[in-house]
Parts: structure tokens; sequence; C-alpha cells
């Protein structure tokens, strides 16, 4: 069902490392309103979508999601790729993902909390579903957001920045499909 090209959505090219900003960056890979939840949440929604256009929908979304997923997990590794054991010792907010983790890539909010399935929705119904997905899109945005905020690195926010733009385009695609499709109905049994 799934072609998968060996490149990434969008470049993504880190010159320099920074596991301050890996540890908070590694939120939108495994935290609550992370790309891992995304791409779950659309991929599960989609089995229980009475609608073929929106079905292809939530599939194409939930690709991409994941395309995202690995995009963050190409941040997180260039930041931390190669550091020394004082460079780790110098950052408190990334030493303690090091010790369980060292730098692998590993599904976790920024607060250190492992990702799990309670954060994401699905019901089964056309407009909970959509209302659901709209408002993820909105907190992924708020998330990015935030990273920005506190980034000053300008290859990371360049990436940063393509991410939120998609979280919009996502938005608004969900919000039209129930707008135009379904006007506040759903399929029932």
């Amino acid at each position: 069902m799934f072609s998968y090209e060996k490149k990434l959505q969008y470049p993504v090219h880190i010159k320099n490392p920074n596991p301050k900003l890996a540890s908070f960056i590694i939120s939108q890979y495994g935290g609550p309103d992370g790309e891992l939840g995304a791409s779950l949440r659309y991929l599960s929604q989609r089995y229980a979508m009475p609608y073929p256009e929106l079905k292809a929908l939530l599939t194409d979304i939930g690709t991409e999601e994941l395309g995202h997923l690995e995009m963050i997990g190409a941040i997180v590794h260039q930041l931390t790729r190669e550091l020394t054991d004082e460079e780790v010792r110098k950052c408190p907010s990334f030493a303690p993902y090091f010790v369980d983790h060292t730098t692998g890539i590993y599904p976790t909010a920024a607060s250190g909390a492992p990702w799990n399935a309670a954060s994401i929705g699905v019901k089964g119904d056309v407009i909970a579903d959509l209302t659901e997905n709209m408002a993820a899109e909105q907190k992924a945005r708020v998330t990015y957001d935030n990273i920005l905020r506190l980034s000053d690195d300008p290859d990371v926010n360049d990436v940063i920045r393509f991410l939120r733009e998609r979280e919009i385009v996502h938005f608004q695609r969900f919000g039209e499909t129930k707008r135009t499709r379904w006007n506040g109905t759903s399929k029932s049994c």
C-alpha cells in the first residue's frame, strides 16, 4: 500500500550539535501532540470511515505524518550525533535521556514521559474524528511555535517552519472536509 522513497520530504542538514535543543524537539517525535500520535491516529481512523474520499484523506495525511516523524528523528539524531561525554554532562536537560537511550531516537515527550496511545483519539464517528484531527493539528502547530521560540539554530528552524506549515495545511484540509462534505452529519447504525 505504501511506496517508500528513500529521502526525506524536506531536507534536514543540521551543522551544529545541540543536545539541549534535541531534548525538547524530541517531543514532536513521541510527545502527546507529536508526529507518531498523528500518524497512528489518522491511519487508525480510516478503517471506520464510511466515505472513500475521507478514508483516502486520512491515509494521505497519516502517511505524510510518518514522513514528518522521520524528519524529526533526523533532526534529533543530527543534533546529538558524535556528542562527547563532556557535552552530555554540560546539558542537564539531555543527560537523563542519554542515560536511558544514549543518542538513539526514542518516542518520548520533552518531559520524559514515553509515548503511549492514550493521547490519540479514534471514535469511528466522522464529525468526532474530524474535530479531533483539527484540534490535534493545532496543538502540533503550537508545539512547533514553541520550538521556534526556543531555537536559535537556522538549520533547525528552517525544517521546523516547514513542518509547522504542514500542520496548518492539514488543519485546513480536515476543516474543509468537515464543512463542505459532511455539514455536521455523521453516518450511524
